[in-house]
């Protein structure tokens, strides 16, 4: 789930790293302050049926994401440009080694059915999310604040709690971490760090499929595989004030049907353009078009449990996987130039992203050295059967999934097999569910502008096994001690020198096969004004009008 133009303005926010006390810039100077006169319209926007209900701590798909972040606010938000804005936040201040944050949340905060919001609902919230006795998805985010450990029995109690939140008073969350964290001012911006209204503990469920939050929306209705409606929250005080009447999330299972939509002006916003489109939607006169630098980073992800893909002899086959796929034709060819070959394992508007890191080389096109090291591993256990990648049908990956089969089958001399599912939804639970048993195609877009956000994720150990978003349950020692080091220190140039250490070994083992950043490429009918894309390169939900 983000998007920037300008690095150096990311870098810039990003370096306040230990100075946050004070420094966040308020809700009235974010990139949410607008001339345009709030209308009661009702805007249209593209997306898919989410894998399960509408809960923080439990949302980890985008099409999740999407909703969740306009129903509720969290302690921050970011502008388009991922500059810190406090949203429920007055200050959030770190002591000297960044291991313990006082939170001072602004005053009268309240959710839409009128429940006062104080920094025991933010506790309470946290300590939900983070006990593995609820089996909530975003667990793992968690694992820095003292106390995470003590909680992860999923047979244990469900109302216990993380140690290292303590009220202060109504409005003051002191937060003891287990471990210095100078991102932590950041990570609360993830999407499991906002807050729940007491009702949610009742029924968590049916909380899900009704949700009640404190953010620019409120819920109105859920018609599965058809649409999820929001209206605009008229008592929201937020950086967010909707300029609208309401979101109608129309879910499709087609992105072709979609475009189809927005070209005769039945969708308002389509925020990625269908393969078939791409060489002609830049020209089409019927739609406004969007080319814009994004955050996405693509990537393959082989399980660490699958056969031939263990050992030495897996990382000799990983290695000849990457180095057999041609990313500059695929995505010049394929993709039409709407994504662009990654080299590392963040994206080009996050601080730290590195053109050079590879040194090694295995992300560029090398038949011959690819079809060397599958020999290689050939002698270690001969490979047998067929590689297969698994995508969601509701999308634009089949092309792409295709080509890459084709290359690995060209390269390598092996037998290759596109496996789709019928929706993101079902690929998505399986992944979930570990019901995957072939590669799968992955991706990361991080909740809040950070290198930790793409690195700590997506492969930390703490996150495999279903408690966060290593969904290949990727585990290293090397890499868990270096991101550890790295939340240690005090300035974003030094983090940054120890995250790149730790791409190092990401690229030694590779957990995934980086494959691309994606642009944004969307379109918008002419009627819509106001589009504007955030800092996760979907669509400022609130700035649009019609």
């Amino acid at each position: 789930m983000k998007k920037f133009k300008i690095p150096a303005i990311i870098a810039a926010a990003l370096s306040v790293g230990l100075a946050l006390s004070g420094c966040g810039t308020s809700g009235s100077t974010s990139d949410s302050s607008t001339s345009a006169k709030a209308s009661n319209a009702v805007i249209s926007v593209n997306n898919v049926e989410p894998g399960v209900g509408l809960v923080p701590g439990n949302t980890a798909d985008t099409a999740g994401w999407k909703v969740v972040t306009q129903l509720f606010d969290g302690l921050v938000t970011f502008s388009n440009t991922g500059k810190l804005v406090y949203a429920d936040a007055k200050s959030i201040t770190p002591n000297s080694d960044a291991s313990v944050y006082t939170v001072t949340l602004k005053p009268n905060l309240k959710f839409s059915n009128g429940e006062k919001i104080t920094a025991s609902t933010y506790a309470k919230a946290w300590s939900y999310a983070a006990n593995a006795a609820n089996g909530q998805m975003g667990a793992a985010i968690f694992s820095t604040i003292k106390g995470y450990d003590k909680i992860q029995d999923a047979k244990g109690d469900k109302n216990a709690q993380l140690s290292g939140l303590k009220v202060v008073n109504p409005t003051t969350l002191q937060v003891t971490l287990a471990a210095p964290d100078s991102s932590f001012a950041y990570k609360v911006g993830d999407v499991a760090f906002m807050p729940l209204p007491s009702v949610a503990y009742k029924d968590i469920t049916a909380f899900g499929k009704h949700p009640i939050g404190n953010g620019p929306y409120t819920f109105t209705s859920w018609t599965p595989n058809q649409d999820i409606v929001l209206k605009a929250n008229p008592n929201y005080t937020g950086p967010r004030k909707a300029q609208n009447g309401g979101i109608d999330f129309k879910l499709y299972q087609d992105l072709d049907a979609a475009y189809a939509d927005v070209q005769a002006g039945n969708l308002d916003v389509l925020d990625q353009i269908p393969t078939t489109s791409l060489a002609s939607y830049k020209t089409d006169k019927g739609i406004n078009a969007i080319d814009k630098v994004g955050p996405a980073f693509k990537s393959l992800t082989i399980p660490q449990s699958l056969a031939h893909f263990k050992g030495a002899e897996g990382a000799l086959r990983r290695k000849a996987i990457s180095l057999a796929i041609d990313r500059s034709s695929i995505t010049s060819k394929i993709l039409l130039g709407s994504a662009t070959p990654a080299t590392d394992f963040t994206a080009p508007a996050i601080a730290g992203y590195s053109k050079t890191i590879d040194s090694s080389g295995v992300l560029k096109f090398n038949a011959a050295q690819a079809k060397k090291l599958w020999a290689q591993a050939n002698k270690i256990s001969k490979w047998s059967g067929t590689f297969k990648i698994s995508y969601a049908g509701d999308t634009t990956d089949k092309d792409w999934v295709d080509a890459v089969n084709n290359s690995l089958k060209n390269v390598l001399g092996i037998s290759t097999e596109s496996v789709p599912y019928s929706t993101s939804k079902e690929l998505s639970t399986a992944v979930l569910n570990r019901t995957v048993k072939t590669a799968f195609k992955s991706g990361m877009q991080s909740d809040y502008p950070h290198p930790e956000g793409y690195l700590v994720q997506a492969y930390g150990s703490a996150f495999a096994d279903g408690k966060g978003l290593n969904n290949g349950d990727y585990k290293s020692g090397e890499f868990d001690s270096l991101i550890s080091e790295a939340a240690k220190q005090t300035s974003l140039s030094s983090s940054v020198t120890v995250y790149h250490q730790a791409e190092k070994v990401l690229l030694k083992d590779l957990p995934v096969i980086p494959l691309w950043y994606q642009n944004v490429n969307a379109a918008s009918s002419q009627k819509v004004s106001g589009v504007d894309f955030n800092y996760m390169g979907y669509p400022a939900y609130y700035k649009l009008t019609k």
